[in-house]
């Protein structure tokens, strides 16, 4: 053979095993994600995401479990699950690789607020807040996925202390309910980070256990008796959880992540399609509401009250109001106004009443008409978002009942549901 083809046959040959070398490092990139969850706080379906998380744990660099509940939840609810993974650990690692050690996990759970903001929207900093703003400054390729399953206090506290991160994050919220409690943080993410990447799901998340038109074998109430049961440690424990019906209305944040290209909202995935929004919905209410007003739901409904001039710090709670049975505090802002947030999580005739020591705060009372589809009709009052914030469909076609968007994760039920079964399998002993 001619030398010089010879030649350049090797060198064709290096490239093609350089080309493959890096063809099989890129698919072995792992998503970079940090959770923030308030597992163990009054809603435990996030014991149950923590499982599916920890049983697709080779599939993601896990770089964060941050503890931010509503109620009682701690860091320690983190690691009782971990737990559990450690004993299934050798029976999993049967079947892939690339599980993450017990120990490694271990090391980045971290406590996040606890407290709900103040009606500024952020407080003080927390281990969580600093841990999400250590791992959006670590050098890297790709940013890193903060998918908030709970109250998102630690991520406006991040954003406030360090807002350059915006730039190495993107964000997968689990609104709705959470929105609710959450309400003076969201605010103040909305007001001054609007050009946070953002996919605000407050009602897509539904179709991920919402039955509608799924098979028997995958029926929210039948899925732990044909996939579970008997299945390792992490499937004995299911069961304590909505006695092992399926719920895990935080999970489609990691599915996004894990089926579809996660850079596009609006293409789909298996933790749903979303398009741009370019406002946030607000209605400010200066001295009350009656049931004549109309304000979308899961948008941000401020009430504010005239009063006295007091001595006390801005922002210091200093009247409740109760709505629809619940009860949120009130702050002072200042020269004698007074103010309070809320967010309905569905469509609703909402009543409220306040109490406080000061009289001129006492028993005021009012009304309200949430509505959907959100965001609704424009409004002055509106926070005005950048390029990159999604939310929820507004197509009639991809509700489910009152649902906006949830058959746009519905439509994957059998092909998500059906994957984790599969790997249910790899526990049987």
């Amino acid at each position: 053979m001619n030398l010089m083809y010879s030649t350049s046959f090797l060198w064709i040959i290096a490239w093609l095993a350089i080309i493959d070398f890096k063809a099989d490092k890129m698919e072995t990139v792992k998503p970079r994600v940090l959770i923030s969850s308030d597992i163990g706080g009054t809603d435990p379906d996030d014991f149950q995401s923590m499982i599916h998380l920890l049983m697709y744990a080779d599939q993601f660099e896990i770089e964060g479990l941050i503890s931010s509940p509503f109620g009682g939840g701690r860091k320690s609810d983190f690691l009782d699950i971990i737990a559990h993974y450690e004993k299934d650990y050798a029976q999993l690692a049967k079947h892939t690789s690339g599980l993450p050690k017990p120990a490694a996990l271990r090391s980045v759970v971290k406590q996040g607020a606890i407290p709900a903001a103040p009606f500024k929207g952020y407080s003080t900093s927390t281990e969580g807040s600093d841990w999400i703003i250590k791992c959006a400054k670590k050098e890297s390729d790709q940013p890193i996925w903060v998918l908030v399953w709970g109250g998102i206090e630690d991520l406006a506290q991040a954003l406030h202390d360090a807002p350059e991160i915006k730039e190495n994050i993107r964000v997968y919220w689990i609104g709705g309910p959470n929105k609710k409690w959450s309400i003076n943080a969201y605010s103040y993410i909305a007001a001054n980070h609007s050009d946070l990447w953002m996919i605000e799901s407050n009602a897509t998340y539904r179709g991920w256990f919402m039955d509608d038109g799924s098979s028997e074998t995958y029926k929210a109430d039948a899925y732990y008796n044909n996939f579970i049961q008997g299945r390792g440690v992490m499937g004995k424990d299911f069961i304590n959880y909505y006695n092992g019906e399926i719920k895990m209305g935080d999970t489609p944040s990691l599915a996004y992540v894990m089926k579809g290209d996660p850079e596009d909202p609006t293409g789909e995935s298996w933790g749903g399609s979303f398009e741009k929004i370019d406002r946030s919905s607000r209605s400010v209410f200066e001295g009350g509401s009656t049931k004549t007003d109309t304000v979308a739901a899961y948008a941000t409904i401020e009430w504010r009250f005239k009063g006295p001039k007091i001595m006390v710090p801005e922002d210091s709670a200093v009247f409740q109001i109760k709505i629809q049975g619940q009860v949120w505090p009130g702050y002072y802002l200042g020269e004698g106004v007074y103010g309070v947030k809320y967010s309905s999580k569905k469509a609703e005739h909402g009543k409220y009443k306040t109490s406080s020591e000061i009289p001129e705060l006492n028993g005021l009372e009012g009304e309200y008409i949430s509505t959907i589809p959100w965001p609704g009709k424009p409004s002055s009052d509106d926070y005005q978002l950048g390029s990159n914030w999604y939310s929820d469909r507004s197509s009639k076609g991809l509700f489910i009942k009152d649902q906006q968007g949830a058959k746009t994760i519905a439509n994957f039920r059998e092909a998500f549901l059906g994957d984790w079964g599969e790997r249910w399998k790899w526990l049987e002993k």
